[in-house]
């Protein structure tokens, strides 16, 4: 396997803030009609722009899983930390992986004991798998000198939910480690958005789960926006009302979507997405009744 080099990691400019795309692995192709089975390739097929970046001729939807790192006030950020390896997991996409996600980070100028600070959207095991790494036949964080910072009302749906056995699982061996190292640290998230450093900002975006949170940076007038799953691919620019499976509140999720993307349509913000393949990254515009992105491709 190739090692990772820094020139390949793929990056955008917000102002003065680099971010950073951190890939893990694409995901398989079954994963769009079980996680948007209302995206239909009929649906999909409807929209030309979708092609051939974000899914293929026959409807299919490209989906990826990867993080973002950057430097904003001196602190050093990653959002999501992906799916994680050696992973015990009920989904075969997700299970047991071997990736050289690590690798990457470090190429893109993250090492592991650089990281200050881990910013994690929600607690779903797609988003906090690499929280952890296992060390002696036991899972510790994977960024010792970081602080992991989720919306407290996210910790306290979880914390009163009755978990099935593999999220149970999620929580052993890539959560609690955390909690236990004392480095997990809970966030009041207002409906204005809690700011975190100057120029980065936790917004709430409910829905997919109660605490789900979206991420803002902004420097000399630029601003970025880093989804987490309020919004799982672009096919829901055109069709809002789209939901994923898992969506917590299906209902107050299709809210959120709505109201953030009317939020950004036309203002130039670029739209990161969290699960979004190459390009991953571009901006909100009208189109007819609804959106659609415009791509902004990678450095």
């Amino acid at each position: 396997m190739q090692t990772p080099s820094a020139a390949a990691t793929p990056s955008w400019t917000v102002g003065d803030v680099t971010v950073h795309r951190v890939d893990e692995t694409p995901l398989p192709p079954a994963t769009g009609p079980w996680l948007l089975p209302d995206a239909t390739p009929d649906v999909v097929a409807g929209h030309d722009w979708l092609r051939p970046d974000f899914a293929d001729r026959d409807g299919v939807l490209h989906i990826d899983s990867h993080s973002f790192a950057f430097v904003v006030d001196g602190l050093r950020v990653l959002v999501d930390t992906g799916i994680g390896n050696g992973k015990e997991r009920a989904n075969p996409a997700w299970h047991d992986l071997n990736t050289d996600y690590l690798d990457r980070l470090t190429a893109a100028g993250f090492p592991p004991d650089s990281v200050d600070l881990v910013i994690l959207t929600h607690l779903h095991a797609d988003h906090v798998g690499w929280n952890t790494r296992q060390a002696n036949g036991v899972w510790v964080p994977t960024f010792p000198a970081a602080r992991y910072l989720t919306a407290r009302a996210e910790w306290d749906f979880w914390a009163g939910y009755a978990m099935e056995e593999a999220r149970r699982q999620m929580f052993r061996d890539s959560v609690t480690p955390v909690e236990r190292a004392g480095l997990l640290d809970l966030v009041d998230v207002p409906a204005e958005g809690a700011r975190i450093a100057p120029g980065l900002r936790l917004l709430p975006t409910p829905g997919h789960t109660p605490g789900h949170v979206a991420v803002e940076l902004t420097s000399r007038g630029e601003t970025a926006l880093i989804t987490g799953d309020c919004v799982h691919h672009p096919v829901q620019l055109a069709h809002p009302a789209i939901g994923a499976c898992v969506d917590i509140d299906p209902g107050r999720s299709e809210a959120t979507r709505r109201a953030l993307l009317a939020s950004l349509a036309d203002t130039g913000t670029l739209l990161l997405g969290t699960h979004f393949a190459p390009p991953t990254a571009g901006r909100v515009t009208t189109h007819g009744a609804a959106y659609r992105l415009l791509p902004v491709p990678a450095a």
